[in-house]
């Protein structure tokens, strides 16, 4: 079990820390992190993170697909932590 609140501790961590590169980079007009490999971070477990980081840097707040489907990513992860732990 350890290893699992490990990865999810990296695994936001990580998606934070794409969010804040991603929104220097557009800042700059450099190439930028693909929207895919952000929801990507999202899906696989890091959606506190990219959440986190969409309103800590006002990154990605007037995508729908974020707005909405981040929130959503969240809800199931949760939803599925609670059925884990309660079988």
């Amino acid at each position: 079990m350890d290893y699992l609140y490990t990865y999810f501790v990296i695994i936001n961590a990580v998606g934070f820390l794409f969010m804040l590169i991603d929104k220097q980079k557009a800042k700059k007009k450099k190439w930028r992190i693909p929207e895919r490999t952000l929801m990507a971070f999202a899906a696989a477990g890091g959606s506190l993170g990219v959440l986190m980081g969409m309103f800590f840097f006002r990154h990605k707040t007037k995508h729908p697909k974020f707005v909405i489907g981040v929130p959503l990513l969240m809800m199931m992860h949760i939803i599925i932590a609670l059925a884990a732990y309660h079988i």
